[in-house]
């Protein structure tokens, strides 16, 4: 059976996919969840800690699907393309405006998103690295990869929520992954 604190995350992720945040309170998350906001506040401590739990939840199933993907027998580039179509789905925009959100909030410590930090690079990069070390790559360059292939795919969503151009930053992304499978299959 489900904890009630993950029914009520699992629905303010469902929630702020279909809404946005924008200046919701804990009131009206809480009327839109069908629970009080003191169960909320018991749960989660503040509206902001809560988004943080949004926010680390939304990057948790990406990590699920980059391991299912990595699972596949899919070739890595056709396995880093269907990640990048899955993070480009505008209906994770309202997660990655938020992501992107506090992840600047965090950077300028401001007390209720610094814990965001903890982990916000590394729990992509230790995964990508493992799934570049299984193709053939030692693990300090695997690591090094993974890292770029992070700051690629976040800069690029960025770009996408700032300029909406899909096709643009598709193509760039396009471009990283056949840059990278050259690279790889020259040795």
């Amino acid at each position: 059976m489900t904890a009630p604190r993950d029914r009520l995350l699992a629905a303010a992720v469902d929630y702020v996919a279909a809404h946005g945040v924008g200046d919701l309170s804990l009131r009206r998350l809480a009327a839109a969840l069908a629970t009080s906001h003191r169960m909320l506040v018991y749960h989660f401590g503040s509206r902001e800690n809560l988004l943080i739990e949004v926010v680390r939840e939304v990057e948790r199933r990406q990590r699920e699907a980059l391991a299912e993907l990595g699972a596949s027998d899919l070739p890595p580039s056709e396995q880093a393309r269907r990640l990048w179509h899955r993070l480009a789905d505008p209906a994770l925009w309202p997660h990655e405006r938020l992501f992107f959100e506090l992840y600047g909030q965090a950077l300028q410590g401001r007390p209720h998103a610094v814990t965001l930090l903890d982990g916000i690079v590394d729990s992509w990069v230790g995964p990508l690295a493992g799934l570049i070390t299984r193709s053939g790559e030692q693990p300090e360059a695997a690591r090094v990869q993974a890292r770029l292939g992070v700051a690629v795919a976040r800069g690029l969503l960025l770009d996408l929520l700032a300029t909406g151009d899909r096709a643009g930053v598709d193509a760039a992304m396009e471009l990283f992954i056949s840059w990278y499978e050259r690279r790889r299959t020259a040795g």
